[in-house]
């Protein structure tokens, strides 16, 4: 496929701007096939940091904003900032840092937490100690099975947690500061990890028979999901981790999840080539994405199926927008009310996509170990989704079904219409 080719003309908006792209300062001669791919990028949750799987083991720690001559097209600068070298000052007292995991690092997650005083595992200096209110973590799901977590700002090794008999895919931090750590592997299990306790395992989850490929936990830190190859999607409890219902409605494995910032929706991708929307609560499927082609000019009748497959979802930081990474080597911006993808770029050989938490930019990461940032939609939120939101962090679905307001107000709520 040409990905040169224009968009659909009834795609909504401009096509996103490239930002930024950041390559893997890495000699030809180390280029070996299958190791290069970023599999996982991250922000951290104040937007600080920018965790990059460039392959090879190495992970590379980004202090955000890139700096000013970074945030132009690649073909503008001389040098991408990634070639800087393992430790680079930026802004602040914040430097770049390389964390060698010795396996290739298929997942990325960040973790955060109040500073406990006297807590032993993570001494700080006096100084860091006054001026740092929150530690940073960074886990990484490696290839033969184990979990390294790290401290972000000294780039030290805390934990190498042991016990999956494969590959960890996907790895989630509870958001309420407990440090509560779910990874999903490829030896078709869960485990969750208590890292307040010297990284000790919690439970391990059975219920899947296939690969479990991701897993999100919702923002509220109630509900789990999880998704594998046999094309259902698993809800668990955090509180007993017990199974709450199985969602059926995919044709093919299902391989990237992501709750809505308000725990209200679940979004899951398919290699089926849809996105599906589901309320979590009632196990309803609300809306489905179908992922058409964006390039008029391509005989798609030729086309094997799964050259569409969905590879990445994920919700913006203000729940009214989705991304989504295709092997047709798009980008997707959809909005929550229109069928049609809002707006889209060429991505080739996309793997993974995320949203800066602040909004306004996207990046997304690919095959041959490269980033790139995009921008992304900047709506101001009307009051009614700003008012459905708050209360949809503390109301279930039942609970909202349960008051005395009109029905389109509840249908509103939880997500039926867009009144």
């Amino acid at each position: 496929m040409d990905i040169s080719t224009p968009m659909r003309s009834d795609v909504k908006e401009d096509t996103p701007d490239l930002l930024a792209e950041l390559r893997p300062a890495r000699d030809a001669l180390y280029d070996w096939k299958s190791s290069c791919e970023t599999w996982s990028i991250e922000f951290s949750p104040d937007g600080s940091w920018f965790a990059w799987s460039q392959g090879h083991g190495i992970i590379k720690l980004i202090p955000w904003p890139l700096e000013e001559e970074d945030l132009r097209p690649p073909s503008c600068t001389a040098k991408s900032q990634c070639h800087k070298g393992p430790e680079v000052k930026r802004k602040g007292s914040l430097k770049e840092k390389i964390l060698d995991c010795g396996q290739i690092v298929w997942s990325l997650a960040f973790g955060c937490t109040s500073a406990p005083a006297g807590w032993k595992l993570w001494p700080l200096s006096r100084q860091d100690a006054k001026s740092s209110e929150t530690w940073l973590l960074l886990a990484t799901g490696l290839s033969d099975g184990h979990v390294k977590v790290w401290e972000v700002h000294t780039g030290r090794l805390l934990f190498n947690l042991s016990g999956h008999q494969d590959v960890v895919r996907d790895l989630s931090f509870t958001k309420n500061g407990s440090l509560t750590l779910v990874t999903a592997s490829r030896d078709k299990t869960l485990r969750i990890w208590d890292l307040k306790k010297d990284g000790k395992l919690v439970q391990v989850l059975s219920g899947h028979v296939q690969w479990v490929y991701c897993c999100s936990i919702s923002q509220d830190c109630s509900m789990l999901c999880s998704a594998a190859g046999e094309n259902v999607v698993l809800l668990w409890s955090m509180r007993s981790y017990t199974l709450i219902r199985k969602l059926v409605g995919h044709q093919n494995s299902v391989v990237s999840c992501d709750f809505s910032p308000d725990s209200a929706l679940l979004v899951t991708a398919s290699y089926d080539t849809t996105l599906i929307l589901w309320d979590p609560y009632t196990g309803e499927k609300l809306r489905q994405f179908l992922h058409v082609p964006l390039a008029p000019d391509v005989d798609y009748s030729s086309v094997e199926p799964q050259l569409s497959a969905l590879r990445s979802v994920c919700f913006s930081p203000e729940g009214m927008h989705l991304a989504s990474l295709a092997d047709d080597r798009f980008l997707r911006v959809w909005s929550l009310e229109l069928q049609e993808p809002m707006t889209a770029a060429p991505v080739t050989n996309g793997l993974c996509c995320t949203f800066f938490p602040q909004g306004g930019i996207l990046a997304t990461g690919n095959r041959d170990g490269h980033v790139q940032f995009w921008t992304s939609p900047r709506i101001l939120p009307s009051l009614r989704h700003l008012c459905r939101m708050k209360l949809r962090r503390f109301l279930t679905t039942y609970q909202v079904l349960a008051l005395p307001i009109p029905g389109k107000i509840k249908d509103f709520l939880i997500y039926r219409t867009n009144y």
